[in-house]
């Protein structure tokens, strides 16, 4: 039984939680478990509050439900992204189609848990997200390069050349993950061991729908240096002669 209103709870980890679930039912059920676990809580039943409460709020993740009133989660993530805001989403949703989960995956979102859910599960994954996001990085960790990319995990800026380059946490941890092995093939299961911190229940689609979400930021100059090992998965590198566009 929960005995105070999430809300008066401080989070002692300093974090807060958006969620945002027009069902009034499942937004009570996940406002008062995040409260009790810890967390400071803030909710909205729509998409037009949800932006109203990431500008107000500034949480430091977002539970999304995919079915809103009046806006697709989905795009939802697309507008916070376009308007540069990159906190971690976990997507929450009916819909148990792999192909849906890739979608939301690709507009921008970190984790996807299908309804009906066990709170545990979303307290769980919303812990591995904030884990993932807000690893310190070493202050004496120099940037990373190759070629002309560099990555630096203290400032958290990415540049192609002159260039800077906007990703999301999931983005960025993927090619700070590709960098420090340049060159060296990585199998898809190892990219989500090292990224993610656990698989998708053997699905390695995700990995290539992040690549793909990495080659249009990143390989939009050129030379490319993303590239698909087929069979077995992705490595970063200069093109080499005689590489194929299809082989990418």
């Amino acid at each position: 039984m929960i005995d105070q209103p999430p809300h008066t709870r401080a989070a002692p980890s300093g974090h807060t939680v958006l969620v945002v679930e027009d069902d009034d039912s499942i937004r009570t059920l996940l406002t008062s478990a995040l409260g009790v676990a810890g967390y400071a809580v803030a909710s909205a039943a729509s998409g037009q509050e949800a932006m109203f409460e990431a500008g107000n709020r500034r949480p430091h993740l977002i539970v999304l439900d995919v079915m809103l009133p009046d806006v697709d989660g989905f795009q939802l993530t697309r507008d916070l992204r376009a308007q540069g805001v990159y906190t971690p989403v976990l997507f929450l949703t009916a819909r148990t189609g792999v192909e849906d989960r890739i979608i939301g995956l690709s507009s921008g979102g970190d984790d996807y848990v299908t309804k009906p859910f066990h709170v545990q599960e979303v307290l769980l994954r919303i812990r591995a997200i904030l884990r993932r996001s807000n690893a310190p990085a070493s202050v004496t960790s120099p940037p990373l390069h190759y070629a002309d990319l560099s990555l630096d995990e203290a400032t958290r800026e990415v540049r192609r050349g002159d260039r800077p380059v906007k990703l999301s946490p999931t983005e960025f941890r993927l090619l700070a993950c590709l960098i420090r092995h340049a060159e060296r093939v990585l199998e898809k299961a190892e990219i989500l061991q090292q990224v993610w911190q656990y698989d998708f229940s053997g699905d390695t689609r995700i990995v290539d729908t992040y690549i793909k979400n990495l080659r249009r930021k990143i390989d939009h100059s050129r030379p490319a240096l993303i590239h698909t090992v087929r069979g077995v998965g992705y490595c970063l590198r200069l093109p080499r002669d005689g590489t194929r566009e299809a082989d990418r």
